[in-house]
């Protein structure tokens, strides 16, 4: 399963790189596979670790913000694996280019 999400608190100012740090920080002693990106962070795994992971992640940033906006994109494909280079990867041969990524 990939999951494409991003935990935004509310009622914390402007400046909220330490924040989201915090979180990138658990996503990456997690040990599954993730991209960060501008907006969103994408993880690899099985349903269970990727929302488990999720969950964890809206819970520590709700210990630390008044109000908490988690938005979440699944794209579960059976029995497939490596999707998170994978997909890229797809659009690229099919491109026969390399393409700008995250």
């Amino acid at each position: 399963m990939l999951a494409s999400f991003s935990v935004a608190p509310l009622g914390l100012g402007e400046a909220l790189s330490e924040h989201v740090a915090q979180i990138i920080s658990l996503i990456d002693k997690s040990g599954l596979d993730y991209r960060m990106g501008a907006m969103q962070t994408t993880v690899e795994g099985t349903q269970e670790e990727v929302m488990s992971l999720i969950m964890d992640c809206h819970n520590r940033m709700r210990d630390i913000a008044p109000r908490v906006l988690t938005s979440i994109t699944i794209d579960d494909r059976k029995d497939a694996t490596g999707r998170l280079t994978g997909k890229i990867t797809d659009v690229e041969k099919a491109l026969g280019r390399n393409l700008s990524k995250e």
